[in-house]
């Protein structure tokens, strides 16, 4: 039986589907932790940090190498940072007996982001994922965890995003970039329904799915999006709803949207292209606020 076409996200759907209020402090917004980061891709943690902060979370986490970790607390003063031991430039797998205080005090974690190689970043996820009882966000190179280990993901029930560029939804899947070119939805959806996590996929659209095959696309955000670090930004958007209590569903739909909305605010103010990253999380404050 052939799968029903994706449904296109619209505003009026997101304001039938509000996320939870934001509460009264910072602790009832919800505690994120952003594992990752390199000796030489330090700014990926900062700018997901920064995006899940703008997206409502109320405390901020970072975990990272140790050579980078005072800079970090200085350039993200809001965050609590700690260095981690590294090696050869990565963070060491061994730095997952040192994060049992922080999986447990937050809402929600973010992997992946500014890993920079692939062995290592699977060596760090497998000591660290079992730990992880709380919601959950794959982004980049830690897809590479779902790729070794499928099932790595299942002992969260489906409280987990996987949030990924079509390069790398190939590689978790083992299939090529051209399949994902040809059927990105039916690639995503084999992912999902295989290690049970809701799967949103970038590009010049992106797609959202279900464990369960329902399909989503959400349109716009133009070319200026395809700039180092969006995806970065777009994964801490979703990690922060994820704090705010928002399902997987529902943080993966309202995370493409704002990171569209906001490339679309800076495509008008700046042009087409040429923005940076590091400007997306402050256009999201004032999206959420045209939604409510």
């Amino acid at each position: 039986m052939p799968r029903p076409e994706p449904q296109v996200l619209t505003r009026e759907l997101l304001r039938r589907h509000r996320l939870p209020r934001p509460g009264e402090d910072k602790s009832a917004r919800g505690a994120v932790l952003v594992l990752g980061g390199a000796q030489d891709t330090p700014g990926a943690v900062l700018l997901a940090g920064e995006a899940a902060l703008r997206a409502g979370a109320g405390k901020l986490m970072i975990g990272t190498t140790a050579s980078t970790a005072a800079a970090l607390a200085v350039a993200v003063p809001e965050a609590a940072v700690r260095g981690l031991p590294e090696q050869e430039g990565q963070i060491a797998p061994d730095a997952a007996e040192l994060l049992d205080g922080p999986l447990t005090s937050c809402d929600a974690v973010l992997l992946g982001s500014g890993l920079g190689d692939v062995e290592s970043a699977v060596a760090l996820l497998a000591r660290v994922v079992p730990r992880v009882e709380c919601a959950v966000v794959v982004d980049a190179l830690g897809s590479a965890f779902l790729t070794e280990h499928p099932d790595g993901l299942r002992h969260l029930g489906g409280r987990a995003v996987l949030s990924v560029n079509p390069t790398e939804l190939a590689r978790t899947a083992r299939v090529t970039d051209e399949q994902v070119d040809d059927d990105p939805v039916g690639v995503a959806r084999e992912v999902a329904r295989r290690s049970q996590v809701v799967v949103l996929c970038g590009g010049s659209e992106k797609h959202v799915v279900t464990p369960d095959g329902e399909a989503w696309v959400v349109a716009g955000g133009g070319p200026g999006l395809g700039v180092s670090g969006s995806g970065d930004v777009q994964a801490g958007l979703i990690c922060g709803l994820l704090a705010r209590g928002a399902e997987p569903l529902w943080a993966a739909l309202w995370g493409a949207h704002l990171h569209a909305r906001a490339g679309e605010r800076l495509a008008t103010a700046v042009g087409t292209v040429g923005f940076l990253a590091r400007e997306l999380p402050g256009q999201v404050p004032g999206v959420l606020a045209d939604l409510s």
